[in-house]
């Protein structure tokens, strides 16, 4: 079972508040959330209840203030854990277009451009054969997150995308 400390003050200060489990309303527990300590497991940490808004993807470690996770704001308002993954292969097929459509790539490893590598800025869809992995809106692991499990995602909106831009993803190993 994974754990996970919320803080309502940076550098672990203030009220807190330990999680083991899903929870999809946080806003009883505490106001805000300036830093984080994930004890076990990955977790998926969101700015809105019911698993909406900024996703944050966090492992094992300490986050003393937002910005470490790449946070916007202090809102934290639903959580999800998963265990790390045990399989050690991983694999995801990108397209450039809805419902599994035109140009396809697939991937095994970590890729910091998806520019670079599959010479569109746009992911329409996705298939995840094994793993997980995390998208990032920009380039180099920046920007909004997106947390894929295996499974099928036909539209950017399957993964909580707030639209087709993604400019960088990787693996979720222990980085």
């Amino acid at each position: 079972m994974g754990k996970i400390v919320f803080y309502e003050d940076r550098n672990f200060q203030g009220r807190h508040y330990e999680c083991s489990s899903d929870c999809a309303d946080l806003s009883t527990y505490f106001s805000r959330c300036n830093s984080i300590r994930v004890e076990s497991d990955w977790w998926v940490v969101y700015e809105k209840p019911n698993y909406m808004g900024y996703q944050y993807v966090l492992n094992r470690g300490e986050y003393p203030d937002y910005q470490r996770w790449m946070g916007f704001n202090d809102n934290i308002r639903s959580c999800r854990s998963y265990p790390h993954y045990q399989g050690g292969n991983y694999k995801m097929r990108i397209y450039e277009r809805p419902d599994f459509g035109g140009q396809m790539m697939e991937f095994m490893d970590d890729c910091p451009s998806v520019y670079d590598r599959f010479r569109y800025r746009d992911i329409h869809s996705c298939h995840v054969m094994d793993g997980y992995w995390t998208f990032y809106e920009h380039p180099n692991y920046r920007g909004r997150q997106y947390f894929m499990r295996p499974g099928e995602y036909r539209r950017y909106s399957d993964w909580g995308g707030y639209n087709s831009t993604i400019g960088s993803f990787r693996r979720m190993g222990d980085f």
